[in-house]
């Protein structure tokens, strides 16, 4: 299956150009790698709740992503505001995601139990906070990478509930 994919960063001195984006970088790899994704939209904010949430409703809206992927601001930082955000775009929550990122990531630091990231669903859309860092990125996609076709098939209804 062919699955449009949308990378959105969420970072203060990426946005500034201060800092190069290769958490976006690992997780274009590891989508057209692992699940044969198309990178469809990417883009850099900052961290701030209005650009957030506006990126991701045209995102799901206009380039109608099967999946977003976010990259930053899931901290506890005052500005960490990319689980706020999401929260405000979503119909629905799908916490099984960010559950599972984080009992993978407990077992290889005690500090992902700071992660606020969230995973929800906007119309058809899955949406998925990943950490900001590239190693972050990589552990926690791999730990749910393997059920994003099946999550994708049953949302976008070009699979059953068990198919």
């Amino acid at each position: 299956m062919h699955w449009k994919v949308a990378i959105l960063t969420a970072s203060d001195r990426g946005y500034r150009g201060e800092r190069e984006d290769t958490s976006a970088q690992v997780i274009r790899e590891l989508i057209e790698e692992e699940i044969q994704g198309e990178i469809i939209e990417y883009r850099v904010v900052p961290d701030e709740m209005d650009e957030i949430m506006a990126s991701l409703i045209e995102m799901t809206d206009y380039y109608q992503a099967d999946l977003i992927l976010t990259t930053g601001g899931t901290g506890l930082a005052p500005r960490d505001v990319t689980p706020e955000a999401t929260l405000n775009v979503i119909d629905r929550v799908a916490p099984g995601f960010a559950e599972a990122m984080r009992m993978i990531s407990m077992q290889k630091t005690r500090k992902a139990m700071l992660s606020r990231a969230v995973s929800g669903i906007r119309g058809r859309t899955l949406i998925i906070n990943l950490p900001g860092s590239p190693k972050g990125v990589q552990e926690n996609l791999m730990a749910i990478i393997d059920q994003l076709p099946h999550a994708l098939g049953i949302l976008t209804g070009k699979e059953g509930d068990h198919g």
